[in-house]
C-alpha cells in the first residue's frame, strides 16, 4: 500500500482568509480536492468540465488524471481506488452520455457500500430545464443510487459543497456522492476560502452495548463471526484477529470480503456468499450465536435470507453495522449496535479474556469442512481451473486479485487464499466488466504490488477497452480471461429451468492473445493446467501489462457441477 495520507492528517488551513483570492470554479474545485488530500481521479474528459481540466493541469505534478476509455472504465476504477485506499475515489465525467455511462460504477458503490464522489458537467444554469444538448436531471437519475445528489448551482460554494461530499461518502454506511457541475458556474470567479481537510466521523460502541455483547457470547455454546462491509481498516483487521483468536471463534467473511481475515488462519470458516460450501451453510444455521460485523446481512450473504430467518433468525443475531439504517432493515437481532469496525473491534480485542470456552469441538468441525471444502476438484477438459487459480499462492501474499461477475469467479473464492487486507477487489453488486478497471487502479494506486485481474470471456469484453489505459500509464497487471464461448452464468441458469433451449448466451470472441498484443501488451494462450504457472510467470517477467487466455471446457460450469449433468437433471424433473 502506497503512503496515501488521510486528510485529516494534513495540517488546517492556518489562515482562509490567504486563498481568498478571486479563483475560476474550475480553480475552486481543484484546490478542494488537493484540500482533502485527493492524488488521483479518473475520467473521460469533456466539453463541459474544460475549466475543471485547465485547473487540474497545472496540478498534474500533485493530482494524477487518469484518463480512460469508458465512463463506466473510469467509474469502476475510481470504486476500486476507494475500496482499495478506504478514501473516496474520484471520477469526473462529462454530462449526459457519460454520466449515464457512469451510472454502473456508481451503483456498484453503492451497493458495496464504497466511498466515492462521481463529478459531472453540466448544462448551464441558463439552459437548464430546456431539454438542452446532453441534459439531465441528475437528482432524478442519481437519487436512489447514492448517497447525496446535488447540483453546485453557486461558484461560492463550492468548498462548503465539496467538503459535505467527502464528509457524506466516507460517514455512517460508506458511499457514493454525485456533484453536477454546471458548465456556467465553473467559469464564473469567487472570493472564498478553503475549508478544512474532512475528517472522518466514527460510530462507537457504548460499554452498555460491549457488556451486553460480552454476556451472549459466554452464554454461547455454538458462535460464529461474520465479517464484511466498508471502513475497516488493518488496525480493525488485526483487533477482529486478536478477538478470535481469544475466544476461539470460528470466522466466517461475508461474500466478496474474504481479505478481512487470513484464509490460512485455524479460525477462518470460510466465504459466506454465492457457492457457499454446504457444510459451512450448515454452520450458519445451527449457530446459536452470530455476531455480524459491519455485514449488512444482504441477500448474497444470507443466501436469498435463508441462512438466517427473516424477521426474527433462530440464531441469536448480534449486528454491528456503521449506518444506523441497517440495523433493523430486515433482521429482528437480539442485540443491535451501531459502530464502525475499527471502534468495535478494539472493543473486542479488549474483552477480558475466557478461562476457557466450551465450543473447542465446534470450531474444530469447522475447520474440518474448511479443509475438504478447499480440496482439489477436478472439471471436465484439459485445464482444471482449481490448478490454475491454486498458482496464485505462489505469489507474494499482498498481491490484488480484482475479479467481476460470472461462474470464474467461484473457483477464485474457493481454491484462492486472500491473506493480507486489501487484496481482493470484487463487486458485491454482482456487476460484470469490474475486474479490467478495478486491477488498473489497483496497480497504479500501489504500484509495488503484484496485481491480477480475472474474467470471464463476456466479462472482459465489457470493458476490455481498457488496456488502453493499462498500457498508456504503464500498469503492469497481469489480466486473466477465462475463454468457454459464453455467458456461462445466464447458461447455467437456462439449462436449470429450460433445459437445451439455449439462446443468447453464446458468444464469438476475438483472439484474445491477438486483441492484448494490439495494445502492446505481452499475451499467451493456456490449453492446458501446466502451462498456466510458467505463463504467469513470464508475464510478471515481462515488467509490462499481460494478458493469458485460458481456453476452459464449457462443460466446466462449476466446481461442483457440469452442464451435462444441470441439463440432465432438469429434464428428468
Amino acid at each position: 500500500m502506497p503512503d496515501i495520507p488521510s486528510a485529516s492528517s494534513q495540517p488546517l488551513v492556518a489562515d482562509a482568509q490567504a486563498r481568498r483570492a478571486d479563483r475560476q470554479g474550475g480553480q475552486l474545485l481543484v484546490d478542494a480536492l488537493r484540500v482533502h488530500g485527493t492524488q488521483m481521479v479518473f475520467g473521460v474528459p469533456g466539453e463541459s468540465y474544460l475549466e475543471v481540466l485547465d485547473a487540474l493541469y497545472d496540478a498534474r505534478d500533485a493530482v494524477r488524471f487518469i484518463t480512460c476509455r469508458q465512463e463506466g472504465g473510469a467509474a469502476y476504477m475510481a470504486e476500486a481506488y476507494g475500496k482499495l485506499t478506504g478514501r473516496p475515489g474520484i471520477c469526473m465525467v462529462t454530462r449526459g452520455p457519460g454520466a449515464t455511462n457512469a451510472a454502473i460504477g456508481v451503483h456498484t458503490a453503492f451497493q458495496d457500500s464504497t466511498p466515492m464522489i462521481l463529478f459531472i458537467g453540466q448544462v448551464g444554469s441558463d439552459f437548464v430545464e430546456r431539454e438542452a444538448f446532453q441534459e439531465i436531471d441528475y437528482r432524478r437519475m442519481y437519487g436512489p443510487m447514492c448517497k447525496w445528489v446535488a447540483s453546485i448551482d453557486r461558484v461560492d460554494r463550492i468548498p462548503e459543497m465539496v467538503s459535505h461530499a467527502f464528509h457524506v461518502a466516507m460517514s455512517g454506511r460508506q458511499g457514493p456522492v454525485v456533484l453536477a457541475l454546471p458548465e456556467d458556474m465553473l467559469r464564473q470567479s469567487a472570493c472564498v476560502g478553503d475549508t478544512a481537510p474532512f475528517r472522518a466521523v466514527q460510530s462507537h460502541p457504548g460499554p452498555a452495548d460491549v457488556a451486553a455483547l460480552h454476556t451472549l457470547l459466554q452464554q454461547a455454546r455454538r458462535p460464529l463471526v461474520i465479517a464484511g462491509g466498508s471502513g475497516w481498516t488493518a488496525a480493525a483487521v488485526d483487533a477482529l484477529r486478536v478477538f478470535a483468536e481469544t475466544w476461539q471463534l470460528p470466522v466466517g467473511c461475508a461474500f466478496r470480503h474474504q481479505d478481512l481475515f487470513d484464509n490460512r488462519h485455524p479460525n477462518y470458516a470460510g466465504d459466506v456468499g454465492i457457492g457457499i460450501n454446504p457444510r459451512l451453510a450448515q454452520t450458519v444455521q445451527q449457530a446459536d450465536l452470530v455476531l455480524a460485523l459491519g455485514a449488512r446481512l444482504d441477500e448474497m450473504t444470507t443466501g436469498g435470507y435463508r441462512l438466517l430467518d427473516v424477521p426474527v433468525p433462530r440464531q441469536k443475531l448480534i449486528h454491528v453495522h456503521a449506518g444506523a439504517e441497517e440495523l433493523g432493515r430486515v433482521y429482528q437481532a437480539e442485540l443491535l449496535i451501531q459502530a464502525a469496525p475499527g471502534p468495535m473491534t478494539a472493543a473486542l480485542a479488549a474483552l477480558p479474556a475466557p478461562g476457557s470456552v466450551p465450543w473447542g469441538s465446534w470450531l474444530g468441525s469447522v475447520q474440518t469442512d474448511r479443509d475438504a471444502w478447499q480440496a482439489p476438484c477436478p472439471n471436465p477438459g484439459p485445464v482444471q481451473l482449481h490448478e490454475v487459480v491454486m498458482a496464485l499462492r505462489a505469489l507474494p501474499s499482498d498481491t490484488i486479485v480484482t475479479n467481476g461477475a460470472g461462474n470464474y469467479a467461484t473457483w477464485l473464492h474457493r481454491f484462492h487464499r486472500y491473506t493480507t487486507f486489501r487484496s481482493q477487489l470484487a463487486p458485491i453488486s454482482g456487476a460484470m466488466g469490474y475486474g479490467v478497471p478495478a486491477a488498473i487502479a489497483a496497480k497504479l494506486t500501489c504500484p509495488q504490488r503484484t496485481v491480477v485481474a480475472f474474467a470471464g470471456d463476456g466479462c472482459f469484453l465489457m470493458n476490455g477497452q481498457e488496456l488502453a489505459t493499462a498500457a498508456q500509464y504503464g500498469a503492469a497487471v497481469v489480466f486473466v480471461v477465462i475463454n468457454n464461448g459464453m455467458y456461462g452464468t445466464i447458461r447455467m441458469h437456462q439449462e436449470r429451468r429450460h433445459p437445451d433451449r439455449v439462446l443468447g448466451t453464446q458468444l464469438h470472441n476475438p483472439d484474445f492473445a491477438a486483441y492484448a498484443a494490439a495494445f502492446g501488451l505481452y499475451s499467451e494462450v493456456v490449453t492446458e493446467s501446466g502451462q498456466f504457472a510458467p505463463a504467469l510467470h513470464r508475464s510478471l517477467a515481462s515488467g509490462r501489462p499481460a494478458l493469458i487466455e485460458v481456453r476452459i471446457d464449457p462443460d466446466a460450469i462449476s466446481p461442483t457441477s457440469t452442464l451435462q449433468d444441470i441439463r440432465a437433471a432438469a429434464l428428468n424433473l
